[in-house]
This record gives structure tokens, C-alpha cells and sequence, in this order.
């Protein structure tokens, strides 16, 4: 809900800033919903996008901007294809924080983290013969995008989380969602394939936009 045309800006029972919470929850609520079959269909899409500029487009919100805009992008010749409802199955996912191998929120206690288990100091990136994959929403644009770039550099991406992967980068976007809600599975096994000696890196998508700038 939004005030438009400011008639309700000096009621008592008007209070902007909550509704906008409120909504901002109610997104959460309809990312849950919309995944738990596990998959994202064209009508699904379009509500999301038109509910979002109903009611959220106005916020200076990062994560809601970029979903939106991918939503456009996604939407901008009038079909959701495969690829596409894919890669919005895995944003939704994000940001409900929820899983793939769990969509009901009520399988996701909220377990909220302090910390993302970034390596510290970051590495240096090597790209030659080395294996990349990335979690999260991507700053930088659509994973495929960011896969296309390690890969003209000479790296490869690898099919998933294993001993031989090199770099785990975990997305610019996704940083503020993964501190308010439970890991995602690539993290999970990656920082226990750490822990258990293999020489796994977890880098943010902001060291891996430096390195490929040349400014890291």
C-alpha cells in the first residue's frame, strides 16, 4: 500500500515506513509460496512483477531493485523461458531463504548469522585451470554473465561444491539476505570442505569484481 497522493501523510493511523515493512515482508511471504513446488511459471512472474511496482518499487532497496529489474529484464519480450525461470526459482530462493532441498519456509528456522564465512585475508585470484562457482545474486549481472567472464580468462566453472572446486563467490547483492537468514547449501558444504582441509576459497562478489577490474 502507498500513500500516492499524500493524503494520508499526517494521519496518526498512517505510518509509511511500516507499511513499507510490511510489504517488504509480505515479498518474503509470496518468494516462499511461489517456489514451493519448486519451479516459477510465466503468470507467477508477471504478478510478482506488477505487485512489486504496486507496492515496492519506490523503496531505495538493493535486493528488491535488482529482483525487480531482473524481473523486467526476464519479462521484457513477453516469455519466461527455462533459463530464465530457473535463475528467478534461485533468486526467490535467496531471498525467502529458503533452499532448493527445503522451499517451505516452516523447513528454514530462522537462524540468523553474524558473519559470512569469508576467508580473511582474501586470496589472490588465479584463473588458468581453476574452478569457480557462484551462489547469491550477482551485482555484476546474470550468473551466466559472471561464468562467461572466468571462463574467457581461462578458469572454468564447475558443475558443483567438491574438492577440486578453487573459488566459492558468494554474491554482492545476496551478502545482506545471507546475514538474516540460514546459509545456502553451496556454503554449507564448501566452508565443511574447508574445515576438513581442502583448499576451497570463499571470496564476495566485490574481491572477485576487483580481481577481474585489475584493482585487487
Amino acid at each position: 500500500m502507498v500513500d500516492i497522493h499524500g493524503e494520508y501523510k499526517d494521519s496518526q493511523l498512517f505510518h509509511q515506513a511500516r507499511i513499507d515493512r510490511r510489504s517488504a515482508d509480505a515479498l518474503s511471504g509470496l518468494a516462499a509460496g511461489m517456489t514451493a513446488d519448486g519451479s516459477v511459471n510465466q503468470k507467477e512472474a508477471e504478478f510478482l512483477q506488477d505487485w512489486i511496482a504496486k507496492n515496492l518499487v519506490h523503496l531505495e532497496d538493493p535486493v528488491v531493485n535488482l529482483l525487480y529489474r531482473r524481473l523486467s529484464d526476464m519479462l521484457s519480450d513477453g516469455v519466461l523461458d527455462a533459463e530464465e525461470s530457473a535463475e528467478l526459482l534461485e533468486m526467490l530462493h535467496s531471498f525467502a531463504g529458503v533452499s532448493a532441498s527445503k522451499p517451505k519456509a516452516s523447513d528454514n528456522p530462522f537462524t540468523p548469522s553474524n558473519l559470512l564465512p569469508l576467508d580473511d585475508p582474501a586470496p589472490k585470484l588465479e584463473w588458468s585451470g581453476h574452478l569457480y562457482i557462484f551462489t547469491g545474486m550477482m551485482a555484476f549481472g546474470p550468473r551466466k554473465d559472471c561464468e562467461e567472464v572466468v571462463i574467457n580468462r581461462g578458469g572454468a566453472i564447475a558443475p558443483s561444491i567438491s574438492k577440486k572446486l578453487n573459488y566459492l563467490v558468494v554474491g554482492q547483492i545476496g551478502n545482506d539476505q545471507w546475514l538474516h537468514s540460514t546459509y545456502g547449501t553451496k556454503i554449507k558444504k564448501a566452508v565443511e570442505l574447508r574445515a576438513s582441509g581442502i583448499p576451497i576459497a570463499i571470496i564476495s562478489e566485490k574481491h572477485w569484481q576487483a580481481s577481474v577490474f585489475g584493482i585487487a
